[in-house]
Parts: structure tokens; C-alpha cells; sequence
């Protein structure tokens, strides 16, 4: 039987994803994505999936709301108006649309993600 719910088993240790390239507006390093879409909805509203991330530090401007899981690595996120948010496996994230700043990889993260 089908399911009428988009879904992926093993998010947090998956293989089988898509080169997405490297990450735009790199500062430091070269990042490297990778991932696996779940579900794209019309005009890619809502879009959820799974994104692998290697270090390095880049720009970044969130355009919709954004909820992360890390389930896996290490790092930072630091918005223009100076606030600090450390993320590890376990830690979950909304990123509200807007929400502008930098990210830096510490160590290769991966996350399980919806953009509303």
C-alpha cells in the first residue's frame, strides 16, 4: 500500500542523496550540500528534506519560515543583529523569514528541515 504522506527512513544516516553544490556567499572555506528532498508542494510551498552541509562560513538570508532538527554535527549561527545560536545533534532551530547572518560549519552537520 502507498501512503498519501511524503516520507524518508533513515534520515540520520541516509546515503543516497543529491549534490546540491557548493554553498553560495562562502566567506571562509569551501561548503559543500548534499540532500535529499521529501516533499516539494506548489510554487515549492511548503518544501521539506534532509541537508548535509560541510564546514565552512557563508552569508545566508532565510526567505520563508524555516524549522531545523540537526541530528548530526556542529554549528553556528550568528544573526546581524549579534545573537548567537549553537547547534548540535538534538537541537532544533526556527529560523523566522527574514532572518539574515552567517553560518559556520565546525563539523559536517546534517538536518532534517521544512520551509513553510
Amino acid at each position: 500500500m502507498t501512503s498519501s504522506a511524503p516520507h524518508l527512513y533513515q534520515a540520520s544516516s541516509r546515503t543516497d542523496l543529491v549534490d546540491w553544490g557548493a554553498q553560495p556567499d562562502a566567506l571562509e572555506g569551501a561548503s559543500h550540500s548534499t540532500g535529499r528532498l521529501v516533499h516539494k508542494g506548489p510554487n515549492n510551498q511548503p518544501e521539506a528534506g534532509i541537508w548535509i552541509c560541510t564546514p565552512g562560513r557563508w552569508r545566508l538570508a532565510i526567505p520563508r519560515d524555516e524549522l531545523c532538527h540537526f541530528v548530526a554535527g556542529r554549528a553556528t549561527y550568528r544573526s546581524d543583529v549579534g545573537e548567537v545560536i549553537e547547534v548540535s545533534a538534538g537541537t532544533v532551530v526556527m529560523f523566522p523569514a527574514g532572518w539574515t547572518g552567517e553560518c559556520t560549519v565546525h563539523e559536517t552537520m546534517r538536518n532534517v528541515y521544512m520551509l513553510a
